[in-house]
């Protein structure tokens, strides 16, 4: 269990990059935290988002406040898993064949429109996230750490996509937007037009390899076991759902507890609450829940049953760990 020295750190560090990155996407704190603790819980984020919210400027801005590298790969139907893992090349001088890195080697990596690629191409850069490296002629290349893709989709324009299957979506650590600036935040931007990358004025608070110490400190969060019997029971409650067909899995219960701890060192404590729960329970549920023909016939949202299964399941009593 980790210290509340330790904890204070940890606190003091997240809301530094949090700020940091906030300078280049303003006014969408909440959203930054997010993307902050799935960078630390070790995941990955998708963005269903609009064009022109943003989406690149966080990851670049991500990037450079853990000294780290950035990459973007713009997904078409002709993209192949080559361009994104990279391809060995013969050397004619040196006679031997040589690995030329891909786009996927970098420590944020923004995956523009994932559901304009073919599924092959998909299935390549979700096989890279989850195994963490690149396999080429039988022959691993570790993408390194920290290690993050950002994923984008476009809510319209669904027309010569290709969905992702829900056994994809649930790779993905979290779901969120970021959605459009409110009146003053736009003004501010219209008039800072000049500035056409607000990313690049982002400097780094911490070192890359310390994202991996901070990654350490929230695996070693304290949680109850009647937390992981809330989250249990929030799953069971989500297959049984008359709205839903595909409840939450075991692999999204996981991730619920993965980034409920980082969610509660990243506010100085060194255990989770029902809160962090509750919180989390949006991004981290949203893509994983797939409702039936009727409910979604009918208008049902995701969020509104989200909403009924934290009404529904009762929260354990807090007490002082």
């Amino acid at each position: 269990m980790i210290t509340d020295e330790q904890a204070r750190w940890f606190n003091q560090t997240f809301e530094q990059i949090v700020s940091n990155v906030e300078i280049a996407i303003r006014g969408k704190r909440d959203v930054i935290r997010l993307a902050v603790s799935c960078m630390l819980s070790e995941g990955h984020l998708l963005l269903e988002d609009n064009p022109g919210t943003g989406k690149t400027q966080l990851a670049k801005a991500l990037a450079n406040s853990v000294q780290g590298t950035h990459s973007r790969i713009q997904f078409t139907p002709d993209l192949l898993p080559s361009d994104v893992t990279g391809v060995t090349v013969f050397d004619q001088e040196k006679r031997t064949f040589e690995f030329h890195k891909g786009p996927i080697f970098a420590s944020v990596v923004l995956a523009d429109e994932i559901n304009r690629a073919s599924p092959k191409t998909q299935s390549a850069l979700l096989e890279v996230m989850e195994e963490g490296r690149v396999t080429i002629d039988g022959v691993g290349h570790p993408v390194g750490s920290p290690f993050m893709v950002i994923a984008t989709q476009n809510p319209i324009e669904q027309a010569g996509t290709y969905r992702l299957p829900e056994a994809q979506l649930d790779r993905f650590l979290m779901k969120t937007s970021i959605g459009y600036p409110d009146h003053e935040v736009a003004m501010e931007l219209m008039l800072q037009a000049a500035t056409r990358d607000r990313s690049a004025t982002v400097s780094p608070v911490i070192v890359s390899s310390a994202v991996q110490q901070m990654a350490t400190f929230a695996n070693d969060v304290h949680v109850e076991p009647s937390i992981v019997a809330y989250i249990s029971n929030l799953a069971t409650e989500s297959r049984r759902h008359s709205n839903v067909r595909l409840g939450l899995s075991m692999r999204g219960c996981l991730a619920f507890i993965r980034v409920a701890k980082t969610w509660a060192i990243s506010k100085g404590r060194s255990h989770v609450l029902p809160d962090d729960i509750k919180d989390l329970a949006v991004p981290i549920m949203s893509h994983r829940l797939l409702l039936n023909a009727e409910a979604q016939f009918s208008g049902v949202t995701t969020e509104r049953v989200i909403d009924e299964l934290l009404a529904s399941v009762a929260a354990p009593v807090e007490r002082a760990v």
